[in-house]
């Protein structure tokens, strides 16, 4: 299984936000599965792609033909993908995975999540979408999310395929239960 991870090419001012990428990581790689990521070595991109590779577990990463973005790629990557341009890596990251998880990240984080939870809500997507909630980092968007159904612009099943949870078991148990249900 491959699995997109979002996250910051910061590492953020949490200690959690780190630990949380790291333990993120063992688990990719410990169950076997690739990490599928922006292909950066800094910030939380880094950590959880060294995380991984230090497990024995394989990484690939997504990067734009851009010159400032290519100069931090990660050197250890197991493989590698080329695209134009950010839209273009966005669509193969989401061609090739067959989950996503959104670390905390800025607004490039958050524009690729609620892509896929977007997607997810028509039809188009159905791959399990995760929050990883370190740190609180993304209960303020649970309750917007509940805002758009209290409000009447979605539903609670628009949300079925994601989970906003800071347990890592719960998230892979989330993660197979969806992707067996697909099936």
């Amino acid at each position: 299984m491959k699995i997109a991870v979002y996250c910051g090419s910061a590492a953020g001012n949490r200690e959690a936000f780190t630990i949380g990428a790291v333990a993120l990581g063992v688990w990719i790689a410990e169950g076997g599965y690739t990490l599928v990521y922006g292909g950066a070595q800094g910030g939380l991109m880094g950590t959880i792609a060294n995380a991984v590779l230090s497990n024995d577990g394989k990484v690939t990463g997504v990067l734009p033909d851009v010159e400032s973005i290519k100069k931090r790629r990660h050197p250890g990557l197991t493989a590698y993908i080329e695209t134009k341009d950010m839209a273009e890596r966005k669509a193969k990251m989401m061609e090739i995975a067959d989950a996503y998880v959104a670390l905390p990240g800025g607004p490039g984080t958050l524009d690729e999540i609620s892509d896929v939870i977007a997607l997810a809500r028509l039809g188009i997507d159905g791959k399990p979408c995760v929050l990883y909630d370190l740190d609180g980092f993304y209960q303020p968007l649970k309750k917007v999310f509940e805002k758009m159904i209290d409000s009447g612009f979605a539903y609670q099943e628009d949300f079925r395929n994601v989970l906003i949870s800071s347990d890592i078991e719960e998230i892979g148990a989330f993660i197979e239960k969806r992707r067996m249900e697909k099936k």
